[in-house]
């Protein structure tokens, strides 16, 4: 990561300084000035000799800042002290970018430039008058400011996964957030710098050309086609500086619409909070209801989840000879359900299904419910209704749209594939999924389980009835996956 940061500086650098320095600077200079071949190739070294200058004292400038940052990358485990001196460095990067540009640009680029250029004129090399001289002056300051300006907004998009990778390492190293003291020029200061510079440097830059063309030609039949060049120049600078500031903020906003979309799809997820001014308290708030909203739904999720088990054992409570029949057949059921490959919320639904799937039985009479005898035609036509029952005791509960899936399996957990089962009597692929594993896990468990007039019959027994009613009563397919998961936890 810190290999593609240099190289993303160095790019940045090359474009800013080919776009600021060799390129508005070098064309204002070669496109205003009517100057012969020996005047423009004493120029050009005067600038190419000044820019190596500039970039020896900016690469000083540079080792300087980064040592912080570098230290951490070639640390393995490096302390909180390291950690805050790095993010702390890299928050700055911007600004010291910005004051690593002006200074060299002036004092490394300019002056230099500016001095030989006078010596020039002085010895008779450059026939150019000396108050160009104080032009070129105002022109030098205003390309660095140009080339600053460029500088700081590409730099601050490339510090952005540096500053989201410190935080991430605090958190993992240390699991606290990482404490910075720095923060970057506010949202409204970025956008008066940049209206200023985008409003006023072209007006100033065309002034200050049209003041050099004038006064060192006299020719007027090429000045439009001169103005047309520059024109051009400044309204690509202006599009250019545009662009920056327009990506600077779009960029968050981006964030925060694609997490707000997220939301709305039922996707609870932070979004990254690599940022300094305004965006960084936007962005941390929404964090923060983020967290606050997933903390609530997992609260909820418990408090759901037990009050499914607590209708579950409200109802073993009733019939004692039953009780835990609801979990059992809700573990049968999830342990198949993942087996076929189910998605994990479809499981955790057929699981609140399976708890619930006798419910309907509170709304039976007790001497119904409860006899340990044979049951006659109009007792076991009473215990049939039990899963419509289940469903008018739900449906008073107006569950959410989330959990009406659960209702299925409710009603349809006796079912046969054959049609034969109740209440609604649906075939094959008819019975909603839900029923038709529980039906399976229903049976097994009702097979096993020892009841007052009998006892649980043997696994296997169970098992074979279960392989004898495929096709039929259960859904073939699922059969064979149930009763091979319980051979299998028999014989391991």
């Amino acid at each position: 990561m810190f290999g593609r940061f240099q190289r993303t500086l160095v790019m940045n650098y090359i474009i800013g300084s080919g776009l600021a320095v060799f390129g508005v600077g070098g064309v204002f200079i070669f496109q205003t000035l009517d100057l012969s071949i020996r005047e423009i190739l004493l120029l050009l070294g005067i600038m190419l000799g000044s820019g190596i200058v500039m970039i020896f004292s900016e690469l000083l400038l540079y080792r300087r800042h980064i040592r912080p940052i570098r230290q951490l990358f070639m640390t393995e485990s490096p302390s909180i002290d390291e950690l805050t001196s790095a993010f702390e460095r890299a928050s700055r990067f911007p600004v010291l970018t910005v004051q690593r540009i002006l200074g060299p640009h002036l004092f490394g680029l300019s002056i230099p430039s500016i001095g030989l250029t006078a010596v020039f004129i002085q010895m008779g090399w450059v026939d150019l008058p000396y108050r160009l001289i104080g032009l070129a002056a105002i022109g030098a300051v205003m390309i660095a400011v140009l080339h600053a300006l460029i500088e700081y907004f590409l730099t601050v998009r490339s510090v952005e996964p540096l500053l989201v990778y410190m935080k991430e390492r605090h958190l993992e190293l240390y699991h606290l957030p990482i404490h910075a003291t720095y923060r970057s020029f506010s949202v409204r200061t970025k956008l008066l710098i940049s209206m200023l510079i985008t409003g006023v440097f072209p007006i100033m830059l065309f002034m200050l050309a049209s003041s050099v063309q004038l006064s060192t030609s006299n020719r007027t039949d090429t000045y439009w086609n001169w103005a047309f060049v520059i024109l051009v120049i400044i309204v690509g600078i202006a599009v250019l500086c545009s662009f920056l500031l327009y990506d600077n903020i779009k960029r968050p906003i981006g964030l925060l619409t694609s997490g707000i979309e997220q939301m709305e799809s039922g996707q609870l997820q932070k979004i990254e909070n690599p940022y300094l001014d305004e965006f960084a308290q936007l962005i941390g708030g929404f964090n923060q209801m983020v967290e606050t909203v997933t903390a609530r739904e997992q609260e909820n999720a418990q408090l759901l989840d037990s009050l499914f088990i607590l209708f579950a054992a409200t109802l073993d409570a009733r019939d004692p000879y039953t009780a835990g029949h609801s979990e059992r057949v809700a573990m049968y059921s999830v342990e198949l359900a993942r087996a076929i490959g189910l998605p994990h919320a479809q499981v955790d639904l057929l699981n609140k299904s399976a708890l619930l799937h006798d419910i309907g039985k509170i709304g039976i009479r007790d001497d119904v419910l409860l006899k340990e005898g044979k049951l006659t035609d109009e007792e076991f036509s009473k215990i049939q209704e039990h899963p419509t029952i289940g469903i008018h005791i739900l449906s008073q509960i107006h569950l959410p749209a989330s959990l009406q899936p659960i209702l299925a399996g409710v009603r349809s957990h006796h079912e046969r594939i054959d049609g034969k089962g109740y209440p609604d009597r649906l075939h094959a692929v008819d019975i909603p999924l839900f029923g038709r594993i529980m039906a399976i896990a229903d049976a097994y468990d009702a097979m096993t389980s020892d009841r007052p007039y009998r006892s649980g019959m043997p696994v296997e027994k169970a098992l074979s009835i279960l392989e004898n009613g495929r096709g039929t009563q259960w859904d073939a397919e699922f059969v064979d996956v149930f009763v091979r998961l319980r051979r299998q936890a028999i014989s391991a």
